[in-house]
């Protein structure tokens, strides 16, 4: 029999009380630290402490494609996932030295504020606007998918329902406490996420291993005394699956991922902005050192869980006896004797994100890299940290700890990225470019507003996302390096850098790598064509209006109506159909993952002829620039200024 707690089964029971009481406890964070102000809804007052900012920093950082589909990537991959691990850390120490300390300096509220006052220039800021909002809305999909998927296990819904409900108490606890809400919400996901993470490691490499520590539990010995790794590695080759110890991906495709995460991780607006909640630039720095300690308990452990997790699943599925009454809720796993397919195989089949087909009808499961003999024929990768305690037969509350830290994961982003979304809009949109009378209580009201409209489209895209959590979310890294590392890099670093050069470079970069990755991900279809067509109609009309000031702006109008039949064209299927392309066409060799590090490439190269191609900038900027790049921590620019030198 079954034991239960209080009526409930005890997985249920240790899951309901964990998420019930974490979320509990995020909206009484939120609750007790609202944003009465602007500068607390953006940049937290600016007086976070940098252990406390680094602690966010981390929880912002391991978003659901760290916590929930980081472990499972490398599980499949093997040598290749490391590309993850080197590409999402190696970014944080170009972030402590390159950017965040001259970033927290300038004293602004979002990126598209630097842009806009170091470029001086509307246009540069609304196209700094425009790369934040591709870049955290591709992103914002990857974690409304994980959110999706630790909710429909623990509440037996459909992922489309989880997606929506998590979505609901993102917006409730980062609409109503902003920055300053979300920063110490961020604190308690960060203490909930890597407790949750590494308990569970813990306890396998006790059981696979013998040791209590996971990092050496990786390079450890089953309990026959054979190195974990290299059974493992016999395993897979007897199944048909590629060595675990050797890559498949080419040399050049590995160093460009790993290049593209590192520079996009430097370049990610939700990340950046976080250095502008400290006191001073100083403390920018140390922010960044103590996120990647904190980065780093998660990170060293991800090799070893991945591991655990695939050894287990090939111990306790493959060949298995497959039980229909089991599969029917008729009985339990635990009543059909040895060699039976375990009870969790069950329950993440009723999430449809794991299946089995009996293809020669003999009742067992077999599990072979062969598509025609496998009979895993739904594997989906997201689910194997969460999946993992059931897997190695782990207690009940280290089950719902487990979902409990999944969720602190993707919501903690999540808030994050609807914090950049909702200033873009409310700060750099509307009040800098659309409606600059726009009064405090007036922009707090927009952003709120454009954190609602955030979350319908963050929803759809959760629901529809193309890709596994971390592949969506490498490509919203291979955005922002292709966009925004360029034009900050130079902007901090080279004051002969103007807005010619900024503007020039961000569009063709962000174009570039958006065009490579959608061709090669989904193909031009006629309906893609449309939608790519109203987004550059959106983007003019918002040119137009936002520049009117500055010249002659009726070819911009001109131009979107173009594009806005462009679009209908698409809707009514008369536009050309580009198939999508195959690995064969792949530029240089060069994954769509990693193509974001071409893409910075040209944009540096662009950017850097367009700006001595064109006149220089005036000498305040360049002034500005020099006394940003000081080492005095005195020297600020503050928000409430406008663009020019330095105090």
């Amino acid at each position: 029999m079954e034991s239960t707690i209080l009526g409930l089964d005890t997985t249920l029971f240790w899951t309901a009380f964990f998420v019930i009481g974490t979320f509990g406890l995020y909206i009484g964070i939120a609750i007790w630290a609202r944003a009465s102000t602007t500068e607390d809804f953006y940049v937290a007052g600016h007086d976070v402490h940098p252990v406390f900012n680094g602690m966010a920093t981390a929880a912002d950082w391991m978003s659901a494609a760290s916590f929930l589909s980081m472990a499972g990537l490398i599980a499949f991959m093997g040598y290749d996932g490391s590309v993850f691990l080197m590409g999402w850390t190696g970014g944080y120490v170009l972030l402590a030295l390159l950017l965040a300390p001259y970033l927290r300096k300038f004293g602004k509220f979002t990126v598209p504020d630097f842009v806009g006052d170091r470029y001086y220039s509307q246009a540069a800021r609304i196209m700094a606007v425009i790369c934040a909002l591709f870049i955290s809305f591709t992103y914002i999909a990857g974690q409304m998918r994980g959110t999706g998927i630790a909710f429909s296990n623990f509440l037996g819904v459909p992922i489309e329902m989880g997606v929506i409900i998590g979505a609901i108490i993102v917006l409730f606890y980062a609409g109503l406490g902003g920055m300053k809400g979300v920063t110490y919400t961020q604190v308690a996901q960060y203490c909930v996420l890597i407790f949750a993470f590494t308990v569970p490691a813990v306890f396998l490499s006790l059981q696979i291993t013998g040791t209590p520590i996971p990092q050496l539990g990786f390079i450890g010995n089953t309990a026959d005394g054979t190195p974990l790794l290299l059974s493992l590695d016999r395993t897979l080759s007897e199944l048909g699956f590629s060595s675990y110890l050797e890559g498949q991906k080419s040399m050049i495709d590995v160093f460009a991922i790993t290049l593209a995460l590192m520079v996009g991780t430097a370049g990610l607006p939700h990340v950046i902005i976080r250095f502008f909640t400290v006191p001073r630039a100083s403390d920018a720095r140390k922010s960044a050192g103590w996120a990647l300690i904190f980065i780093a308990a998660l990170y060293t452990t991800a090799p070893a869980v991945a591991v655990f997790a695939r050894s287990n699943f090939i111990e306790t599925v493959n060949e298995s006896t497959y039980s229909t009454e089991v599969a029917a809720q008729q009985a339990r796993a635990s009543e059909m004797g040895e060699g039976a397919t375990p009870q969790w195989f069950y329950n993440w089949e009723r999430t449809g994100l794991l299946g089995f087909t009996d293809k020669n009808g003999d009742g067992q499961i077999q599990y072979r890299a062969d598509p025609e003999v496998n009979e895993v024929t739904t594997l989906d990768r997201d689910i194997f940290v969460l999946a993992n305690p059931e897997i190695g037969g782990l207690p009940g509350w280290v089950i719902g700890l487990v979902v409990s830290g999944g969720l602190a994961a993707a919501l903690s982003t999540a808030a994050g990225l609807l914090m950049v979304i909702s200033s873009a809009v409310s700060h750099d949109l509307c009040r800098k470019v659309l409606i600059k009378n726009m009064t405090d209580t007036q922009e707090l009201l927009v952003a709120r507003i454009a954190a609602v409209g955030a979350v319908v489209v963050a929803i759809y895209a959760g629901i529809n996302p193309p890709g596994f959590v971390a592949a969506v979310v490498a490509f919203a890294f291979g955005l922002a390096a292709a966009s925004f590392f360029p034009v900050i890099f130079l902007g901090i670093f080279w004051k002969r850098m103007n807005k010619e050069g900024a503007i020039a470079g961000m569009v063709v970069g962000l174009s570039i790598t958006a065009a490579y990755i959608v061709h090669f991900k989904i193909g031009f279809s006629p309906i893609v064509l449309g939608v790519v067509a109203l987004i550059i109609s959106l983007i003019l009309l918002i040119m137009y209006f936002g520049l009117k000031e500055e010249g002659e702006t009726r070819p911009m109008l001109i131009g979107s109506i173009v594009f806005g039949l462009i679009f209908l064209g698409g809707l009514f299927g008369i536009l050309p159909n580009i198939p999508q392309g195959t690995t064969d066409q792949w530029f240089l060799g060069v994954s769509p993952e990693g193509f974001g590090s071409v893409g910075m490439v040209i944009s540096f190269i662009t950017a850097t002829v367009v700006a001595l191609a064109t006149k220089a900038p005036p000498a305040e900027i360049q002034n500005m620039v020099e006394d940003i790049r000081m080492p005095s921590s005195v020297i600020h620019v503050t928000h409430t200024k406008a663009a020019g030198p330095a105090e």
